[in-house]
C-alpha cells in the first residue's frame, strides 16, 4: 500500500502527526507525553503555548514551535511523500514491525523507502566504527552473508566502514537488509552511499523517523541507535571506540532486552576497545556466525513461512526451542522452490541417502541438485556424508 493510500485512509489523524513530527526538538516520548496529555495530535496542536510548556520536558521555545507550527507543511510533506514513492507508516500500522512496537519509545512515524515484510521480524544489526580496518570490514561482511544465508534480514545505519559492510555482505548474499537513517530518507547521508541506499530500498528498505529531506545532524544518531537496536532479535558490534554511537546502540540493545555481541580484536587496536569492554560486562563473544545462531535460536516467538514471508505461529508446544531447531527452521523458510524440493527428497534420519537417489526422487538435473545442496549445507540443513550420501542435520 503505497503513501497516498495510507494518507487517504486516515489523514485526517495523520496531518496533525506529520505536523507534531516536524517540530525540531520534539522527539517520540515527548510527542508521546503530549498525546496522551491532551487527547489527541490535534488537540496537542490546538493547546496555546502556556499550556504546551507545563508539560514536563517541554521547554517554551519547543512549545512555541509547536504553537507556531503549521498545517500546510504537513499537507507539502504529503503530498512530496506522495510525488516520491515515500511510505509513511504509523506506530499503530501492522505493518510496523513487531520488536520495534516493543520497545519503550517506538517512533510515531516512520518514512520508508522500500517495504517491510514479516520475515523482518528475524532481524540481527551489524554496527561498528566508521573508521573500520581491512580486518573489520571483512568480518562484518562475512557476518551480514552469514547471517542473511540463515535466514534474517540484517540491520544497520548506513554509515561508512562497519555499517555498510554489514549491508553489502547481506546484499551479495542474496538477503535483506534494513538501514536506519540519521537524516531523512530523501536525505541519504553518507552522500556516497546514494548507490548503496538504492540497492538496499531493493532488497529491504531505508527507514527514518525524520521528515524525508532533513539533513543529517548529530543529535539525530544516537536517537536513531534506538531503531537500530528496537528491529533487531541482537546487535553485533563488529569494531567500536569505547565512546561511540556503535556503543550508545550496544547500550540500547541491552536496556531494550536485546542480545549484545562482539566481536574481538587486535588488543592494540583502538577499536578493539570498545568490542573488548563489551565483552567484559557480558556480551557474547562472536567466533564465528555459529555463536550468534545459538544464543538467538532459543528466543524465536515467530518465524517465517515460506508463502510470501507471512508469519506465523513458532514452536507448538514449547515458549524455547533447542538453538539448533531454531536456526533449522529459520532457515528452512527462505529456501526458494528448488531448494524445498532437494529438501524434501532427503529422507529423515542419520543415516540420510545416496546424492543419486536425491537427483531420480526430486526430478531435478543433478547440477540444480548439487547446486542446491551445496546451498542447503551452508544453511545447515544438511551434511554430507562418506560414500557421496547426504544427511538432514
Amino acid at each position: 500500500m503505497g503513501a497516498g493510500k495510507t494518507a487517504a485512509a486516515d489523514e485526517t489523524t495523520l496531518i496533525p502527526l506529520l505536523q507534531l513530527s516536524g517540530v525540531l526538538g520534539l522527539g517520540s516520548r515527548l510527542r508521546r507525553r503530549l498525546i496522551d496529555h491532551f487527547g489527541g495530535p490535534s488537540e496537542v496542536l490546538a493547546a496555546d503555548a502556556a499550556d504546551l510548556a507545563r508539560t514536563e520536558r517541554l521547554g517554551p521555545a519547543v512549545a512555541q514551535a509547536i504553537s507556531d507550527s503549521s498545517p500546510r507543511e504537513a499537507e507539502k510533506l504529503l503530498e512530496l511523500c506522495r510525488r516520491r514513492g515515500v511510505e509513511i507508516i504509523l506506530e499503530s500500522d501492522p505493518r510496523t514491525p513487531p520488536l520495534l512496537g516493543r520497545i519503550d519509545d517506538p517512533p510515531g512515524v516512520l518514512f520508508v523507502r522500500g517495504e517491510f515484510q514479516p520475515c523482518d521480524a528475524l532481524a540481527v544489526a551489524i554496527v561498528g566504527a566508521r573508521h573500520a580496518t581491512a580486518y573489520g570490514i571483512k568480518v562484518a561482511e562475512q557476518l551480514g552473508g552469514a547471517l542473511a544465508r540463515a535466514g534474517y534480514t540484517v540491520v544497520s545505519g548506513l554509515a561508512r566502514g562497519i555499517d555498510a559492510a554489514g549491508h553489502r555482505g547481506a546484499l551479495a548474499a542474496g538477503g535483506r537488509t534494513l538501514a536506519v537513517l540519521g537524516s531523512g530518507v530523501l536525505s541519504i547521508y553518507p552522500p556516497e552511499h546514494r548507490g548503496l541506499a538504492d540497492e538496499v530500498i531493493a532488497s529491504g528498505a531505508v527507514i527514518s523517523e525524520m521528515p524525508p529531506l532533513t539533513k543529517p545532524a548529530a543529535g539525530l544518531f544516537p536517537q536513531r541507535n534506538r531503531i537500530i537496536s528496537g528491529l533487531s532479535l541482537g546487535v553485533v558490534v563488529v569494531q567500536a571506540a569505547e565512546r561511540s554511537g556503535a556503543m550508545i546502540t550496544a547500550r540500547l540493545a541491552g536496556d531494550q532486552g536485546r542480545e549484545v555481541f562482539a566481536v574481538p580484536g587486535d588488543i592494540g587496536c583502538r577499536m578493539s576497545k570498545g568490542c573488548h569492554k563489551l565483552i567484559q560486562d557480558g556480551a557474547k563473544l562472536v567466533g564465528s556466525i555459529d555463536d550468534i545462531l545459538e544464543e538467538l535460536g532459543p528466543l524465536f516467538e515467530t518465524v517465517v513461512s515460506p508463502a510470501g514471508c507471512t508469519a506465523r505461529s513458532g514452536f507448538a508446544g514449547s515458549s524455547v526451542a533447542p538453538a539448533a531447531e531454531a536456526a533449522t527452521r529459520v532457515a528452512e523458510h527462505v529456501l526458494d522452490s528448488t531448494e524445498r524440493q532437494v529438501l524434501a527428497a532427503i529422507p529423515a534420519g542419520p543415516e540420510g541417502c545416496l546424492i543419486d537417489h536425491v537427483i531420480e526422487t526430486s526430478g531435478l538435473e543433478a547440477s540444480l541438485v548439487l547446486s542446491a545442496l551445496s546451498l542447503l549445507e551452508t544453511r545447515r540443513l544438511v551434511q554430507r556424508r562418506p560414500g557421496s550420501r547426504v544427511a538432514r542435520r
